[in-house]
């Protein structure tokens, strides 16, 4: 599995909106609700025989409400 961070920006007014939808779909190790130029950081793994970018796209960029997204591909953990 491949860990990925996703920061995502919604439309005004609907982050709750998309925060619920990825919550439906199952897409996350972890959702928070963030500050700054975007509004949610989601944590997800995305399967070792998937495609990153066909992944996000299929299962995540789909819900309304998602203006822009910023996708961060880690490597090594260095601690737990």
């Amino acid at each position: 599995m491949h860990p990925l961070f996703v920061q995502i920006r919604c439309r005004p007014g609907t982050s709750y909106a998309v925060a619920d939808e990825i919550g439906n779909r199952e897409l996350h190790s972890e959702l928070y609700s963030t500050a700054g130029d975007f509004d949610l950081l989601l944590k997800l793994y995305v399967p070792d025989d998937q495609d990153v970018g066909r992944y996000i796209n299929d299962n995540l960029l789909t819900i309304d409400g998602i203006e822009r997204t910023n996708t961060i591909q880690t490597f090594k953990v260095f601690t737990r």
